[in-house]
């Protein structure tokens, strides 16, 4: 015995019937309920039925108001583009200018387009490089990259769209996997899950909602190994893609959009992934996506196409009347060839000579002057807004759960990665062992005051500087995946902050512990317990600011070269003006300026006050032998100018400093890395 799903509309008598999930009768009644159907706009009522191996109904379930149809329409849509807007504000640099001087011409990427599309269909937009897709998803998703629309509107069931509107229907996967390497399939939707669907599901119903996607997109044979990447072994390119898809159906939405799922698969592969695609269509959702030249068993698979040439449209309709309506034209496909690649060859523009170039701007008017002509009046491509009604409001996770959700997910990635844990490890207790052995020689001897001197500046510097390069490193790995979950929003700037800060607090103790003691004990530095753990803190401090500085650096800076550019110029100011290249008392005003926010400064005074103080030193002068006072050593410095504990306070400050400016970057500035401009 299965269940049907039957929907009638509350607008008119007529009722559509869809076909829906199949249950069986050992299904548990509480689960069978509106989150499994996809989200719209839209109120329809919903009734479910028992039916008998006949097809009779035995009883109804249960009826609940949800919505189950969604429709997207694209009215008389133009947008322009701004070239200047498009290009990093740190590549108008290199042409001496500044950012806001720089102006573009503005090229209109979509040209009076109307498209129409509802639930259960697939629609493809397909053309050449640059016509326009791109700039037709950033559209429909309310996605300002660098363009506007000058007319026109965008409709999703009669509502105008708007960023949040998008966010509750839209489900949008990039052509680009952004995925964490170290979490399993099942993991990374499991922590998606968490954030995505509503606090009102029950851990059990949000398990059964990760089954149900990973069974729907056939990655049970995979659910528990590594998704991995370019450098880490996982999941094959297709698996990685369906999980990408994964992760957007697990809220359920209602439109399905995808920018060139195909491309970097193998034909196969990027078939059966467009079959899975189609499948989903038929599910009663709505997939767009855009193709560049997709072969013909896949051209096949679609319900709809939308064939652009510089942004207009020469072709908006069924896929099966594609080739007919050409050849009515007189542009008939050959026998044994493509279509989909004849027509994109056919309306594609040859740039390589002016005359080819007119040439083909021309026919591509012509092409879709004659489309414009043929569909004038028509109701397929014309659409009326209707009356805007009211949506489904979900209480999604609050900062607190985001952040909950997230330290879990940053602390189960990190110590997966087991290999670069070793590395930082290694790198740590390496630079340790290496410098203490160096000092080792002097057995129980006392070191000398310059070497004692030379030692503490080179335990500040040594891992601090490590730490900026691993962390900015590190940061743009995770840049692109941050972005689009922002994007998405799937969390709060303010719960990832905390969720990254917190997270990453563990292994930075570890690797600190890791070099700050060997190097302390084999050097023979202060044996006092208090001296050592004042000594391990002022250490623990420094590094911590300058992962707080490589933070911000990473964020506030679009590319890995422009951050570590960045983060080493700040590094070497903070270390030239730390006090010992040259003497406080000796710097000039600017760099003097500098030496009061160089944590350099504040973390080797600290030392100099912990080692020297209460210790005395025997100097030779001639044949005469002084024990010179520790504090005096730290006099002649010109570090005695303030009390130990305002050392700690202000590497505390440089801290929070840095860490505000992390989250105004955060907050502020887009996160796109350098693969998205």
């Amino acid at each position: 015995m299965s269940l049907f799903v039957r929907t009638a509309s509350d607008t008119g008598s007529t009722h559509t019937e869809t076909e829906g999930r199949c249950f069986t009768r050992s299904d548990a009644l509480s689960e069978i309920d509106a989150s499994f159907f996809p989200r719209a706009s839209r109120s329809n009522k919903l009734s479910i039925f028992y039916l008998d191996g006949q097809g009779g109904t035995v009883g109804r379930i249960k009826k609940s108001n949800v919505c189950v149809c969604v429709c997207v329409c694209v009215c008389l849509c133009v947008c322009q583009v701004d070239t200047a807007a498009q290009i990093p504000w740190y590549e108008k640099l290199s042409e001496f200018k500044m950012p806001w001087e720089m102006k573009g011409d503005k090229q209109t990427a979509i040209n009076k387009l109307n498209l129409r599309v509802r639930s259960g269909q697939m629609l493809a937009i397909i053309g050449s490089s640059g016509c326009g897709k791109t700039s037709l998803l950033d559209v429909i998703t309310c996605r300002d990259e660098g363009g506007s629309m000058t007319s026109g509107q965008v409709l999703i069931n009669g509502q105008p769209s708007n960023p949040k509107l998008v966010r509750k229907t839209i489900a949008h996967v990039r052509q680009d996997d952004r995925l964490l390497p170290h979490l399993t399939v099942r993991e990374t939707l499991a922590f998606v899950a968490k954030l995505r669907l509503p606090t009102n599901f029950s851990q059990k119903q949000r398990d059964q909602r990760v089954d149900d996607v990973i069974a729907e997109l056939r990655l049970r044979q995979c659910a528990h190994t590594r998704v991995g990447n370019d450098l880490v072994r996982g999941v094959s390119g297709g698996e990685r893609r369906r999980v990408s898809i994964a992760v957007q159906l697990l809220w359920n939405p209602g439109i399905l959009i995808l920018d060139e799922p195909t491309s970097g698969l193998d034909s196969f592969t990027a078939h059966n992934l467009v079959i899975t695609l189609s499948r989903l269509a038929r599910g009663n959702r709505l997939v767009l996506l855009s193709v560049h030249q997709p072969r013909s068993d896949i051209f096949q698979l679609f319900d709809l196409v939308v064939l652009l040439s510089s942004g207009s449209a020469v072709y908006c309709g069924p896929a099966k009347d594609m080739v007919p309506y050409f050849t009515a034209l007189g542009h008939p496909c050959p026998r044994y060839c493509n279509p989909s690649d004849f027509y994109v060859d056919l309306i594609s523009i040859d740039r390589r000579s002016p005359e080819r170039e007119a040439e083909c701007l021309e026919r591509a008017r012509v092409l879709s002057a004659q489309f414009v002509e043929k569909v004038r009046g028509t109701d397929d491509f014309m659409w009326k807004p209707e009356e805007p009604s009211t949506t489904l409001e979900d209480r999604l996770p609050g900062r607190l759960h985001q952040f909950t959700i997230l330290i879990r997910r940053q602390v189960h990635n990190d110590f997966r990665d087991l290999v670069t844990l070793l590395v930082h490890g290694f790198e740590a207790l390496l630079m340790s062992l290496l410098i203490g052995f160096l000092y080792f020689g002097a057995g129980e001897e006392r070191l000398s005051i310059q070497d004692t001197v030379a030692l503490l500046y080179m335990i500040g510097a040594l891992t601090p500087f490590a730490v900026v390069l691993d962390v900015i490193a590190k940061c743009h790995t995770e840049r692109a995946m941050l972005y689009h979950e922002l994007e998405d929003g799937m969390y709060n700037v303010t719960s990832y902050f905390f969720a990254k800060v917190l997270g990453e607090l563990p292994e930075h103790c570890v690797f600190t512990l890791v070099y700050g003691l060997p190097i302390y004990w084999l050097a023979g530095l202060n044996q006092a317990p208090d001296r050592f753990l004042l000594n391990f803190l002022l250490v623990w401090l420094m590094v911590y600011c300058s992962r707080s500085m490589a933070l911000f650096v990473a964020a506030a800076l679009p590319t890995l070269q422009t951050s570590a550019f960045m983060g080493n110029s700040l590094f070497t100011v903070f270390y030239l003006t730390g006090g010992f290249v040259i003497s406080l008392e000796n710097m000039w005003l600017v760099a003097s300026w500098f030496s009061h926010a160089s944590f350099m400064r504040w973390g080797f005074e600290g030392m100099l006050q912990v080692q020297f103080r209460g210790l005395k030193y025997p100097v030779s002068i001639g044949n005469f032998t002084l024990n010179i006072d520790g504090i005096h050593v730290v006099e002649a410095m010109d570090m005695n100018q303030y009390p130990l504990y305002s050392c700690y306070l202000v590497l505390i400050a440089v801290v929070v400093g840095f860490m505000l400016l992390y989250y105004l970057s955060l907050k502020f500035i887009k996160q796109k890395s350098s693969q998205d401009w």
